[in-house]
């Protein structure tokens, strides 16, 4: 199975980063591979809404001229997506969030003269995110907003691996959150396996 995984941590050696690196470490065990894209490296202008991208039903069809095509083209040939991110403000960090409003148009083809299809529709999308509180109050708004985002755009959502960073003064890092990534990465390879 192939993962698109959409880093949106501004840090290449945080939390988040290590935790994903755990993950991934048993993603490819369970022989699956993975496409990475750092969203800090990548120019995501904000949503316009200008409905341009529901002209054509079969591209991504954005007339802002950005990065948003590389990764639209990368999240239509994956199978899974996950989304890594710290919590900023109980959200996602803000170039994550900008590419999901763009993506919320330009992959579900609903707001032009006539509904058309959810381009991305039976993909699977899971979360993997880091938060200064623990993640029933830390990651569980970006948890039901992601869940509404997956019933609206037709995603299958598969969960989500939420982790507490103690504070700047603590290891974030634990071998119990390692093998939490490990488990979650196992969990997904083999979830995705039994729903074809």
């Amino acid at each position: 199975m192939n993962c698109c995984v959409l880093q949106g941590s501004p840090r290449k050696d945080g939390n988040t980063e290590q935790l994903l690196n755990s993950f991934l470490a048993e993603w490819i065990v369970c022989g699956n591979t993975y496409k990475k894209i750092w969203l800090y490296e990548k120019q995501i202008l904000p949503c316009i809404a200008c409905r341009k991208c529901q002209q054509d039903w079969s591209v991504f069809g954005c007339q802002q001229r950005d990065d948003m095509q590389y990764i639209f083209d990368t999240i239509l040939a994956c199978d899974l997506i996950l989304l890594a991110t710290p919590i900023y403000s109980w959200y996602c960090t803000p170039p994550m969030k900008a590419m999901l409003d763009r993506l919320v148009y330009g992959m579900n083809k609903y707001y032009g003269e006539r509904k058309g299809p959810a381009l991305w529709e039976g993909k699977y999308l899971a979360l993997l995110t880091t938060c200064g509180y623990p993640p029933g109050k830390g990651a569980d708004l970006w948890t039901q907003g992601m869940q509404r985002y997956c019933k609206h755009s037709k995603l299958v959502f598969q969960g989500i691996l939420a982790e507490h960073d103690h504070g700047y003064q603590s290891t974030f890092m634990t071998e119990e959150k390692a093998l939490h990534a490990r488990q979650f990465a196992r969990f997904l390879s083999g979830k995705a396996e039994r729903s074809k």
